[in-house]
């Protein structure tokens, strides 16, 4: 299993307020599964992830200048853990 599949965490507003009830979000590859995913993070910082949603963003025309472009998509996981268990990895 490849760690560079979970490539970091999402820190927004809204995903710091999901820490603190026991949800982290995470960007992984395009490629990554669900179950590759919760299995990378379970054993990354020891905890029990008990739901996983996953949630893939398309990518999204942009007018750069007078020219076309885009705007990458992405995929990520929102992971809730065990009752009780925190990660040590948001800004307070």
């Amino acid at each position: 299993m490849n760690k560079a599949l979970v490539k970091n965490v999402i820190v927004t507003e809204k995903s710091t307020d999901m820490g603190k009830v026991g949800k982290y979000v995470f960007l992984v590859d395009r490629g990554t599964t669900a179950n590759e995913a919760k299995k990378i993070v379970e054993t990354e910082y020891s905890v029990k992830v008990v739901k996983l949603n996953v949630i893939n963003t398309k990518p999204k025309k942009r007018i750069i200048g007078n020219r076309l472009g885009s705007k990458p998509g992405y995929k990520k996981v929102i992971m809730t853990l065990q009752k009780g268990q925190k990660l040590d990895i948001l800004p307070q």
